[in-house]
């Protein structure tokens, strides 16, 4: 017999107008259970954190606030402002920070800008001569400066640059110091200059502002200064935390500002030199809280003036 080959079936039997079936759906990937988030662990760490920053203050603060025998008295506050030199002394270092970071800045930000746009092989010399601050001890620095100080009355005391090594050292405002503190926040303030030049396009912004007629001036101050305001902040915020704090060379040329102040009373009037130091903390913590905040505000650049070129 003939082998018989099924036939499909007809389009008007009824296996044909029955619906197929549908086709068995795929087994769900198992989901992985999410892990916790440590917040436990996390407040641990921030609490120890804290307690090893704040401990100490507050010992500090109890410190001056508890006399043996008479109880909580605030006279280490109340007499901290009548106390001879201290306005002046607090008012000079301030003085001197503002100077040394306008010096800084006008120093490093023109020459880094130039090796980025012109010179690029020229970075790593310019990083090395930055950082020699750095390997440099303070006490060599200072016994530097005394030996050029003295050039002026044992060489110069006959020509025109006798009166400028004079007004370099005047106990009003030194500006020794200011150079002395400028070179060692060079090292700091390149390294926050050059991170900021890192993230910016500045050939690029420079080509763009300069092709539609705007001035090297506008340039600098209205197009890069305003991309780079999170760098200017940073370089401030590490230049005012070393001029506050610096003793060494302030010390050793003769000279007082603030902390070098707190030292000078710290032997008669514990308290009252504990309660300045406390003080000059939190002013140089709300100094450095508006350098923050000044940086890391939304920076808006302006435009460059629109002055057509004419085709030649």
């Amino acid at each position: 017999m003939a082998a018989m080959t099924p036939t499909a079936p007809r389009a008007d039997s009824p296996e044909a107008s029955a619906p197929a079936a549908p086709a068995p759906a795929a087994p769900a990937a198992p989901t992985r259970a999410r892990r916790p988030r440590p917040r436990v662990w996390r407040g641990a760490v921030l609490a120890l954190a804290g307690a090893y920053f704040l401990l100490p203050l507050v010992a500090s603060f109890v410190f001056t606030v508890h006399v043996p025998g008479q109880g909580l008295t605030f006279e280490a506050y109340t007499e901290l402002l009548g106390a001879e030199g201290f306005t002046r002394s607090l008012l000079l270092s301030l003085g001197l920070a503002a100077a040394t970071i306008a010096l800084s800045l006008l120093l490093a930000v023109p020459a880094l800008v130039a090796v980025r746009i012109g010179s690029p092989r020229l970075r790593p010399v310019v990083e090395v001569m930055c950082m020699l601050p750095l390997v440099v001890p303070p006490i060599a620095l200072v016994t530097g400066i005394t030996t050029v100080l003295r050039w002026g009355p044992d060489h110069l005391s006959r020509t025109p640059l006798y009166q400028t090594f004079i007004a370099v050292q005047n106990e009003d405002f030194p500006l020794v110091l200011v150079l002395a503190y400028t070179v060692l926040a060079l090292p700091f303030v390149y390294r926050s200059l050059d991170a900021g030049l890192r993230a910016v396009d500045v050939p690029t912004l420079v080509e763009a502002a300069r092709s539609c007629g705007a001035s090297w001036p506008h340039v600098v101050l209205r197009v890069l200064l305003p991309n780079l305001r999170a760098s200017l902040a940073g370089a401030a915020f590490l230049t005012l935390a070393l001029v506050l704090g610096e003793f060494t060379i302030a010390s050793l040329l003769g000279f007082q500002p603030f902390a070098v102040w707190i030292v000078s009373i710290s032997g008669a009037q514990a308290r009252m030199s504990v309660a300045v130091s406390i003080l000059s903390l939190l002013i140089t913590w709300l100094l450095l809280l508006v350098l923050s905040r000044a940086g890391t505000a939304p920076a808006t650049v302006s435009s460059a003036p629109a002055t057509s070129r004419k085709e030649s």
